[in-house]
């Protein structure tokens, strides 16, 4: 279990304090006054002079409790989360200030977080970041700075500050010292106000490399014989957050050549990469995956990249141009790579048009690893497990979540890609062209192990936790 040995403070209390001068002064703050404020100060600190120069910094009489190094230790290391970049100083996030905006975007791109959420209830307001694909709870602002705080975001997103009513989206161009990326805008309207979600896109994708994002050999191998055809459609399925873009565009940077034309229509742009020309969604004026498909196919594509198939008249334009001789790769919301079979017959695709154009479809997830550093082994419990779930084989042990400085109290660090691959062969494809998609028995017999069994294997090296892999165990 995650150890829970740190002190617990209010969000207002704690963004009192950058985590820079968190650390420096190895303080927490306990209780924060218009007059006065207290902290935490390990143990092992000296406070003479400390006291009279925190007055000095913030302006007000201060106190100083002594706590235990172990525990200020771990309460810096939760709640004041410092960047990858040491170079790089937090700061302190003032509502007066009107920068609050490009300082919470600085924030929240140094902490590699991949949304901001600014959302008001009825009695307060707070900013959440998600990290590694959980939310954490980082600011409370007061209600009547919201408003401003709502209007500047739609300003600067282009949006109409006047529409209270109705969800709008929008985007953003942030440029600050050297490093330049777009951000997502969405307003929604909620029952105590607008909610707004900030997603940071347009990453650099000539880092990306196909060989570093978790594919087996075998996996890749197959991945790869679909992708080579020239023709036909690469599918990728699984849920919003699990990394699909970047397989996709991992995928096209293996294919970008001066000799092939790229397309790519996507809602919203999260990676940029020279050489491939991008479009992007605006339903509002028509321009829709299936429009813009139908558009592609005038301007002489080698390969179209379509971020989603939604509903079936894309999927049947993207059979259109598989058809004609292009390489099409999308994604799909099912929950297995097979899974895409029967969703695409359901948007009303006739199976035998599907059987001769589906190279290769794959699902994946994201999950999150355990810490090497404070990893504990326990013994397994089988009450634990999803129930009615049958052991692949027997183990006796697993790993689980502790916390120490280096994963930030959390018990993990980084995240990995599991990935289904099922190349689509003949006999798979006689299979969809008569409907028959009970194809399990053949899938082992080719080796081809879900999502289920990867996870398992997963949690019987200690490489994760229970809990993680837990929904992927339940696919079994």
């Amino acid at each position: 279990m995650i150890n829970q040995e740190f002190i617990d403070i209010k969000v207002e209390y704690q963004q009192f304090l950058s985590a820079d001068q968190a650390w420096h002064y190895r303080i927490i703050p306990k209780k924060v006054s218009t007059e006065k404020v207290t902290f935490y100060l390990d143990s092992k600190v000296n406070s003479v002079g400390v006291q009279e120069e925190l007055e000095l910094v913030f302006g007000r009489t201060v106190e100083l409790e002594s706590l235990e190094t172990e525990i200020l230790q771990q309460t810096l290391s939760r709640l004041y989360r410092r960047s990858k970049k040491k170079q790089q100083k937090d700061t302190v996030l003032s509502y007066s200030n009107d920068d609050f905006v490009l300082e919470l975007i600085s924030e929240a791109e140094r902490l590699e977080s991949s949304d901001i959420h600014i959302e008001i209830y009825e009695e307060k307001c707070r900013v959440r970041l998600r990290i590694d694909g959980k939310l954490i709870e980082k600011y409370i602002i007061h209600k009547d700075e919201y408003p401003a705080i709502i209007n500047k975001l739609k300003i600067r997103a282009n949006l109409d500050i006047a529409e209270k009513r109705l969800p709008q989206d929008g985007r953003i161009s942030f440029s600050e010292d050297g490093k330049n990326f777009d951000i997502r805008v969405s307003v929604l309207p909620t029952l105590h106000g607008e909610k707004i979600v900030l997603r940071l896109l347009s990453r650099d994708a000539t880092d990306i490399n196909i060989n570093a994002l978790g594919f087996e050999e075998t996996q890749l191998l197959n991945y790869l014989e679909g992708v080579k055809k020239g023709h036909g459609i690469v599918l990728i399925s699984g849920p919003t957050g699990s990394g699909k873009t970047t397989t996709l565009y991992a995928t096209l940077k293996e294919l970008n050549d001066e000799k092939t034309n790229i397309v790519t229509i996507e809602d919203p742009i999260e990676y940029t990469l020279e050489g491939i020309n991008q479009v992007q969604l605006k339903e509002q004026i028509g321009l829709t995956f299936s429009s813009a498909l139908k558009s592609f196919l005038r301007q002489d594509p080698d390969i179209i990249m379509l971020g989603e198939i939604r509903d079936g008249e894309t999927a049947k334009m993207a059979i259109r141009a598989a058809l004609t001789g292009h390489l099409v790769l999308s994604t799909i919301h099912t929950n297995s790579a097979w899974g895409t079979i029967s969703r695409l017959v359901d948007m009303g695709v006739p199976p035998y048009l599907l059987a001769g154009t589906l190279n290769v479809t794959a699902s994946q997830r994201l999950v999150r690893l355990l810490c090497n550093n404070c990893k504990q082994k326990k013994e397994l419990n089988s009450s634990e497990l999803p129930l009615g779930y049958e052991l692949p084989y027997d183990i006796k042990e697993v790993y689980e979540p502790v916390g120490c400085e280096s994963c930030h109290y959390t018990g993990y660090t980084g995240r990995k890609a599991l990935y289904e691959i099922i190349p689509i062969d003949n006999y798979l494809a006689s299979k969809v062209r008569e409907s028959e998609y009970n194809v399990t028995d053949y899938l082992e017999q080719k080796g081809i192990r879900g999502l289920d069994q990867i996870a398992f294997e997963l949690l019987a090296k200690g490489a994760s936790s229970i809990e993680e892999v837990y929904y992927l165990l339940m696919t079994n």
